[in-house]
């Protein structure tokens, strides 16, 4: 109880960063759309549409974690925790698609840059601004305690948008003191192809998720070993790991113990060994045991560890 307490307050906390970090991304969304007019440039209209991507996400993320708070009912037995993961994942996509934006535009000014000229010093001015900016939400977001997937998605896309601001600035500096005006559909080239493993990351852990795949670090083998070192225990089979969402790794398994242990020590001390051993050795506290006497294994369809 305690435990899911402190989720829920952690929740809390994240919600109360994403709401901060969304005001200041709708500020410095609008100070670099004024910016990207005024100066002409690419790499700081692709900045603001990151950040618009950016805003989306936040408001996406922000949605998730209410409806993860809410309360499991007689059909969503383990709650709305998926929420969450789900928003994780149309983030990484969003990701993904601003790289396929600034990809096409970098490359089409580099090929025909036409009448496009950059005024460097407009661009630097802006783009020092939402490096700031983004810095200061990367703070507030940092200072999370939950390690949330969701909040993390949210961190990545600020992440990603710093790093946008830093070659924002550097094509800003050459053009100003070189003139190569091709230094900003340059850097809009750069900014996809560092945007684009973290939105493959992204989309690889969610789907670890909602695929219901043994969380990483968890060996199972291992899990079966110790298990099996418990007094009595002599097999253990239908060994499912799987996460609900980001922190709450959950474990079944049938457990088969000798009849003699079950009535010397009674069924509610086999399952506090059970329990104990996952929670001191491997840190999984949500665990589902069917523990069955060595004389019901003929009746029993043995499974495979997955």
């Amino acid at each position: 109880m305690g435990h899911g307490h402190s989720h829920a307050a952690g929740r809390a906390e994240d919600r109360g960063r994403l709401r901060l970090v969304l005001a200041i991304t709708a500020v410095v969304l609008v100070v670099e759309l004024v910016g990207a007019w005024i100066a002409g440039s690419l790499a700081l209209l692709a900045d603001a549409a990151h950040m618009a991507t950016d805003a989306a996400a936040v408001v996406v993320a922000l949605a998730a974690s209410h409806l993860a708070s809410r309360p499991a009912g007689p059909r969503s037995t383990f709650g709305w925790h998926r929420a969450e993961v789900l928003a994780a994942l149309a983030n990484a996509l969003v990701l993904l698609g601003v790289c396929c934006y600034l990809a096409y535009a970098g490359t089409s000014r580099l090929l025909d840059p036409g009448e496009a000229h950059v005024a460097a010093g407009p661009m630097l001015g802006f783009a020092v601004v939402g490096l700031l900016a983004n810095l200061v939400s990367l703070l507030v977001l940092s200072r999370s305690r939950t390690g949330s997937l969701n909040l993390r998605a949210a961190s990545a896309e600020v992440m990603a948008d710093a790093l946008g601001s830093v070659l924002a600035i550097a094509a800003a500096a050459v053009i100003w003191v070189s003139g190569f005006q091709q230094a900003d559909p340059i850097a809009s080239l750069v900014i996809a192809a560092l945007i684009l493993p973290r939105a493959f990351a992204l989309l690889r852990e969610a789907g670890v998720v909602l695929l219901e795949i043994a969380p990483q670090g968890l060996d199972l083998d291992a899990v079966r070993s110790h298990l099996l070192g418990s007094p009595g225990v002599v097999d253990v089979h239908d060994l499912h790991a799987w996460t609900i969402t980001s922190g709450m790794p959950s474990l079944s398994a049938h457990v088969t113990v000798t009849d003699e242990t079950l009535a010397a020590r009674g069924l509610g001390a086999v399952l506090d060994d059970l329990c104990a051993c996952l929670g001191e050795h491997f840190e999984v506290r949500h665990a589902t045991f069917q523990v069955e006497p060595v004389s019901h294994r003929a009746h029993e369809d043995l499974g495979e560890v997955h």
